[in-house]
């Protein structure tokens, strides 16, 4: 008789989460194609920046699997180590978003108020959002690095294997709002 594993009550949860993540950006995406329909909505030109970020974010996902590869191994120090490079790159990440608005502010993009331009609104809310959820998961990989007790090491394994799906999730989100952005200018 086959034995079937069964999926690790946090991991459904993350995934649950991750899906109803989904869903937000999915209703974002398709009210920013509605309104972009119409004809007082003006295109924003992305700056390179953001593109730079998508480099950062992209080398953050492969330390933080690296990381799971340290923590299977039982390298404590390598595997803290990677846990805090990936946040550090997580915040490099949301700095350079930031860094990208504050151009675009000083370019004449009015995001919010009387003036504003409701496709730099959108661009201010989903990037926003996005960057959102990467700063959580810079909080989690502090919290997971200051916590690293490798007693527990089963424990450890499962909660990096969630924070992985999680990164490589927004890693992978952001890649996708980034092009949808690119292509509805």
């Amino acid at each position: 008789m086959k034995q079937h594993k069964k999926l690790h009550p946090h991991k459904f949860l993350m995934w649950v989460a991750i899906g109803s993540i989904c869903m937000m950006f999915a209703g974002l995406t398709s009210a920013y194609v509605v309104k972009k329909s119409q004809d007082n909505v003006i295109s924003v030109n992305l700056p390179t920046i953001f593109l730079w970020s998508t480099v950062v974010i992209l080398i953050s996902s492969l330390t933080l699997q690296m990381a799971v590869k340290a923590i299977k191994a039982e390298q404590a120090s390598t595997y803290k180590k990677l846990l805090l490079l990936t946040a550090a790159l997580g915040v490099l990440f949301a700095v350079m978003q930031y860094k990208g608005f504050v151009y675009l502010d000083q370019s004449g993009v009015e995001f919010i108020g009387r003036n504003s331009n409701p496709g730099a609104s959108f661009l201010l809310i989903i990037i926003g959002l996005h960057s959102i959820h990467v700063l959580g998961g810079v909080i989690a990989l502090i919290v997971m690095s200051l916590k690293n007790n490798l007693s527990k090491i089963s424990s450890s394994i499962v909660s990096t294997e969630v924070m992985a799906a999680y990164w490589h999730f927004v890693d992978v989100l952001w890649i996708y709002l980034l092009i949808f952005l690119i292509f509805m200018r």
